[in-house]
């Protein structure tokens, strides 16, 4: 009787564990629905972003990855957080700054929890599934056309670091 009522438990874990990051949606900047799935079969470097921190810098070379990469397919979303406590205070703050003051033609999440439980879905599935939490501003997380996870990297590694661009052209088709 025991293993019976372990089995729904088992089994949405097992269901947990097979979802591909492109199950999850996030919000964008605007309030519109900015689902990972619309990007199946493209690679996607999710950044999780802070507009007054130290390594703010590394919005250019997101910027700069989409110049480079987007006509053969890659996405680089950035997912503005204040989790630590250096975001500005409003998503229309952070519009005006990351459009107007850097000029950033990315596509941009609301401000969204990155960490602890009222981290946005896509975040806990990091941590749950795959040992990843941001543990500060600008983490990387490469996703693969398929929605598997290609790899993670913390603050210190410039988006566009050889380690990275080597994945992302490996992902892009042809």
């Amino acid at each position: 009787m025991r293993r019976l009522a372990l089995f729904p438990l088992l089994a949405a874990a097992l269901l947990l564990a097979a979802l591909p990051a492109r199950a999850f949606t996030f919000t964008a900047i605007h309030g519109e629905p900015l689902p990972l799935d619309a990007w199946r079969g493209q690679p996607v470097l999710v950044v999780n972003t802070a507009s007054l921190c130290g390594f703010t810098r590394q919005y250019n070379d997101m910027q700069a990855l989409h110049d480079r990469f987007a006509e053969r397919g890659l996405v680089v979303l950035a997912v503005p957080s204040d989790d630590f406590r250096q975001e500005l205070s409003s998503n229309q703050e952070v519009e005006d700054f990351c459009r107007i003051q850097l000029s950033l033609d990315i596509p941009i999440t609301e401000i969204t929890p990155v960490t602890g439980p009222r981290a946005h879905p896509f975040y806990r599935w990091l941590a749950r599934e795959h040992g990843h939490t941001p543990r500060w501003n600008f983490n990387k997380a490469l996703i693969g056309p398929d929605g598997a996870l290609l790899g993670f990297w913390g603050s210190r590694i410039r988006p566009t670091d050889r380690r990275i661009t080597r994945l992302i052209e490996d992902a892009l088709p042809g």
